[in-house]
């Protein structure tokens, strides 16, 4: 498997999960789901919504590449988030369409990538304003392991509040 169809199996993993985990939270309450659990995002939802915001931020700056993508252009009519601890969404229905859209987004955009892109040193600003320049590959690499970092959060609150979201590991999706 090379780096490509590594990219495009993470980004089928992503939405898989997402809607496995989503399901799970749609099964709680409003209250169930915005009680602070004493997680580093508070709540269930406060941890769904930094993950949207982290990925409408990581993919905002990912449309910065040379190489165009075209496919990202739909986030220019998204303001990049100022905090990612903000509940940006109160309700999950409306987190779960932003969620959908990020997923399909990101899947779709995982198609067009082509191994050259991969190589480049991408340059932008941190949440703080600094300047940055990583290595493109390792920033996606980065940005998957973020999802898989906080979902891996999410599914232990949604146990604890008695959903279980069934099996998360990346091999139901490998051949």
């Amino acid at each position: 498997m090379n780096r490509i169809e590594q990219i495009a199996l993470m980004a089928s993993y992503n939405q898989w999960m997402n809607r496995k985990v989503y399901d799970a939270a749609g099964k709680l309450s409003h209250a169930e789901r915005v009680e602070d659990r004493r997680a580093f995002f508070g709540s269930i939802l406060g941890t769904l919504n930094h993950l949207a915001l982290g990925d409408t931020v990581w993919l905002k700056r990912f449309a910065l590449h040379p190489a165009g993508f075209t496919a990202l252009a739909p986030l220019h009519a998204i303001a990049t988030p100022a905090d990612l601890k903000q509940l940006a969404f109160n309700d999950l229905r409306e987190l779960a369409t932003q969620r959908a859209w990020l997923d399909q987004l990101i899947l779709d955009w995982s198609q067009t990538l082509q191994e050259a892109d991969l190589d480049h040193h991408l340059q932008y600003h941190n949440m703080r304003g600094m300047a940055a320049e990583k290595n493109f590959y390792s920033l996606l690499v980065h940005f998957f392991n973020h999802q898989t970092h906080h979902r891996g959060q999410v599914t232990t609150l949604l146990s604890q509040a008695g959903q279980d979201v069934g099996d998360t590991d990346l091999l139901a999706l490998i051949d």
